[in-house]
């Protein structure tokens, strides 16, 4: 019996004593609910034995007795108590059996008590133990998910209950480790780091793993554990790891600092050292200006400002919040938020009609993230006057020279794949950024698209391909060049 119990635990032993009995085992609580259960025998369905052995836990916890057995005129229950705790109702082992009942089964049921209590309460602890983990990696989730949408005060409260304290200012790397790696690969992340990292598993890609690092550890540390070689030293020390790593920005920008991170990873994954720094480049929404910013509000106005009718409807900061998780990670919008595609797909229609906008085509994408972007920017924020519509200004806000030199700079980094770079990129954002359409009028087949854009991802240090895409910012590129031309 201790041998079963230390290779296959509790299901092993229980399984045993069904097949002993030809009937059935199981584990019950004090008000007969089953925890486990292993039927041996097909003749006894598992319904009607877990229904006889309720019954005759009932009547045990009721008369308070050690042992209990109930007879019926086929088959018999036999109970003893795992946990005999005074006042407290414990598990009970329930074994149904046909009559008449086989040589020395009770016996055998009485020898297996001790090693299944064992069992039990060590499968308990374990149990526990997964339930504090998953507790504790929602909550740090949930502290992420509260950075990227700007709700400080509240990730501070929440992430004053786990540890370390949230860093200020901060780097941000995204690990890709291979299936299965991740939590050894956060247990190393821990080890390298000296526990000063926020560790958070990427609740949209089950390979990524996301360290929020304190940015000055790089001054502090010269060894592994230093900000800027806690990539290099993950990527070192872990087979197949790629690690993208963000520029050093203040905590409300962990947004900005994630999408950094992400196309430091799409750059990363091309490199004999599975390692990259984010390049520093002009951020759009910085160089729009008052315009800029009066744009952006009168745009978001109707989102911003809309009231639902019902009180379990969403509100203006839930379909915001909706609309910038569904710009950055597409489809996969629906892990980040917990909620169902039908649901995802209700709000998104809800905003295109408050905005006026399509959301199916790659051009309103980009007016609504470049507009998200700017508001998410506290210095460009201005009193909202009353102008042109938002349509007939996005293109004078994109004709401002600081856009204009940004957009130039964007087509310089282009140019190095030759022609048929700009014509790529341009043909793939026409087709909505949708390969097969792109392919079949480039005159080329889907893999060679998708290698075309893999070199360009290269090129602009920028991911294409996978979301968070730098492909609204290679449109509004697009635009603001031809607008001067």
């Amino acid at each position: 019996m201790y041998r079963l119990a230390r290779t296959g635990g509790s299901p092993e032993l229980l399984r045993r004593l069904a097949r002993r009995a030809e009937g059935w085992a199981g584990i019950m609580d004090g008000d007969g609910t089953v925890l486990q259960a292993v039927a041996g025998n097909i003749r006894w369905p598992g319904h009607e034995a877990a229904g006889l052995a309720a019954r005759a836990v009932r009547e045990l916890t009721a008369r308070g007795a050690g042992a209990y057995s109930l007879d019926t005129d086929e088959c018999v229950a036999l109970l003893l108590p795992l946990d005999r705790v005074p006042g407290r109702p414990g598990p009970v082992l329930a074994l149904v059996a046909p009559k008449p009942l086989p040589d020395a089964l009770s016996t055998l049921m009485a020898d297996a008590v001790m090693p299944l209590a064992l069992s039990w309460a060590s499968e308990n602890v374990e149990r526990k133990r997964r339930r504090v983990d998953l507790a504790e990696s929602r909550g740090r989730e949930a502290v992420l998910h509260l950075l990227m949408t700007g709700q400080l005060s509240i990730a501070h409260q929440v992430a004053g209950a786990l540890r370390p304290k949230l860093p200020d200012p901060v780097r941000v790397c995204v690990v890709e480790c291979a299936g299965g790696q991740r939590d050894e690969v956060a247990r190393i992340c821990t080890d390298v780091s000296g526990g000063r990292t926020w560790i958070v598993r990427c609740p949209v890609y089950a390979r990524h793993l996301i360290l929020i690092v304190p940015a000055d550890e790089e001054a502090e540390a010269e060894g592994p554990s230093a900000g800027r070689t806690l990539g290099l030293a993950v990527a070192g020390l872990v087979d197949d790891c790629v690690v993208g790593v963000s520029e050093e920005v203040r905590l409300p920008d962990t947004a900005i600092a994630y999408q950094q991170a992400f196309h430091a990873l799409a750059v990363a994954r091309v490199l004999p050292g599975r390692h990259a720094r984010f390049g520093a480049a002009p951020e759009p929404a910085l160089l729009v200006g008052a315009a800029g910013a009066r744009w952006a509000d009168a745009l978001l106005a109707p989102l911003l400002t809309h009231l639902p009718r019902r009180s379990q409807d969403p509100g203006s900061q839930e379909l915001s919040a909706t609309v910038a998780s569904w710009l950055a990670f597409s489809s996969h919008a629906t892990q980040h938020l917990k909620i169902h595609r039908n649901t995802l797909a209700a709000r998104l229609k809800l905003v295109g009609e408050l905005l006026g906008l399509d959301l199916n085509r790659v051009a309103d994408q980009a007016t609504v993230d470049l507009a998200l972007r700017i508001r998410a920017t506290p210095a460009l924020h201005r009193p909202r006057a009353k102008g042109p519509t938002p349509s007939e200004d996005l293109d004078a806000v994109l004709r401002a020279p600081g856009v204009r030199d940004w957009a130039l700079q964007q087509l310089r980094l282009i140019a190095q794949a030759g022609p048929m770079g700009e014509e790529t990129l341009r043909t793939w954002l026409r087709c909505e950024a949708q390969l097969s359409p792109a392919a079949a009028e480039l005159g080329i087949s889907v893999p060679g698209a998708r290698k075309r854009l893999t070199r360009l991802e290269a090129l602009l240090c920028r991911s294409l391909l996978q979301t968070p895409s730098a492909r609204y910012d290679l449109w509004l590129a697009f635009r603001a060049v031809d607008l001067a031309a």
